[in-house]
């Protein structure tokens, strides 16, 4: 996937500055896409010179201007277009797992440090997007269309969550 689309679908329901825009990807798209601040901000320069999205300055009093970015009717299409793709499954690639298959060369002890130190991670992800899930997500059939989508995405974070604090327990017990 492109950042691209990851902006075009963030921006596609309302208009937003590059700073909100940025802050917003953390909480939501950053879950499963990485993103600096940087990266967002060239990343709309170029979408607005290919027509994808436009922006309006705004003045703010004793503020800087900011700019507000919008998706065209363009930006639109091409990510109906991009979405109607098939994708394949994303391999894995995983630093810890590569540890893990070489583990036999460090010391025990170091390995399942870094196991905790994964799981402890794992289990705080796995506690915001369970708080997420009862803040926004309580009545998943009386969602409105847009968030039935982004439920169903908080849902395979909540798995993959589950699934790796499950596999994480495992190794931890099976090198103990």
């Amino acid at each position: 996937m492109a950042l691209a689309h990851a902006i075009l679908a963030s921006l596609i329901d309302r208009s937003c500055s590059g700073y909100d825009l940025a802050k917003q990807f953390d909480g939501s798209v950053g879950f499963f896409w990485q993103a600096t601040h940087q990266q967002i901000y060239r990343e709309l320069s170029k979408l607005e010179a290919q027509g994808w999205v436009t922006s309006e300055l705004v003045s703010q009093s004793g503020r800087p201007d900011k700019k507000l970015y919008q998706v065209t009717e363009l930006g639109k299409q091409q990510l109906k277009e991009w979405i109607a793709k098939p994708c394949d499954p994303t391999p894995i690639k995983d630093d810890l797992l590569v540890k893990i298959f070489g583990g036999y060369a460090a010391s025990r002890e170091v390995i399942l440090e870094e196991l905790e130190r994964h799981q402890q991670a794992h289990l705080e992800r796995l506690s915001t997007y369970k708080a997420l899930e009862q803040q926004y997500f309580q009545k998943p059939q009386e969602l409105s269309e847009q968030a039935k989508f982004q439920f169903l995405t908080l849902l395979n974070g909540i798995s993959y969550e589950t699934h790796w604090l499950a596999w994480c327990q495992q190794a931890i017990k099976l090198l103990r």
